[in-house]
């Protein structure tokens, strides 16, 4: 049976030969992480989110919600009327509708009406803080599709709420309406934030090379 090192000393004294313990070397240096390809990580998690994005879009707001239409004799749906409505044209909508059109709707507002305003919120925020190194415009660019998001879920919630209603209430038309209108507008604004972020973090990659670093 082998000797231990102790067994080893103590039998011959210092004249004992012990065998040497190194740690294991480190696996594959090369593999450190950098900071251009944690950059290009992201860009590859933010186009493979504003196709999505886009995907998404197109299926719930081109594709979806215009099909509904022809559950509701032509009348578009609310989701899609950027300008707002009014109660009459709710009372309209819910006359031409019948129980089993108002659960596809409610069933679409579950699926992608939920997805569309969630990816698109995280693509932007990682598109923004990616692009923009000053904290203060980070935050303020950071709100727009995170609002978006948050009024977008509860527009949906809305307007299940007012379409599936007993009695139709002016103040649910309202809140519904208030809710769709601000949507889109902050739809529009997220993508003009996107835009500013891209162009930010293009001078910021066209002004590095003046400051004179030389990369290892």
């Amino acid at each position: 049976m082998a000797k231990t090192p102790a067994q080893r000393i103590k039998k011959h004294g210092a004249n004992a030969a012990v065998p040497q313990h190194h740690l294991p070397p480190v696996i594959n240096p090369s593999t450190s992480r950098t900071p251009q390809k944690a950059q290009s990580n992201s860009n590859l998690i933010v186009i493979a989110g504003v196709v999505a994005s886009l995907f998404l879009f197109w299926y719930l707001h081109l594709l979806t919600l215009n099909q509904l239409t022809q559950l509701s004799g032509g009348q578009a749906m609310p989701d899609s009327l950027v300008g707002g409505f009014g109660q009459g044209y709710v009372e309209q909508l819910r006359a031409a509708m019948d129980a089993d059109a108002l659960g596809q709707l409610s069933y679409v507002h579950k699926t992608a009406g939920m997805l569309f305003p969630l990816i698109f919120g995280f693509t932007w925020l990682l598109l923004i803080g990616t692009n923009v190194a000053r904290k203060s415009l980070r935050w303020a660019l950071w709100a727009l599709p995170l609002l978006f998001a948050a009024v977008r879920l509860w527009g949906n919630m809305a307007i299940d709420a007012m379409m599936s209603a007993g009695t139709l209430d002016g103040g649910q038309v309202a809140l519904a309406s208030i809710l769709t209108v601000a949507g889109w507008a902050l739809l529009a604004l997220s993508l003009v934030a996107g835009a500013v972020a891209v162009l930010l973090g293009r001078k910021a990659a066209a002004a590095s090379p003046a400051t004179g670093h030389v990369q290892p």
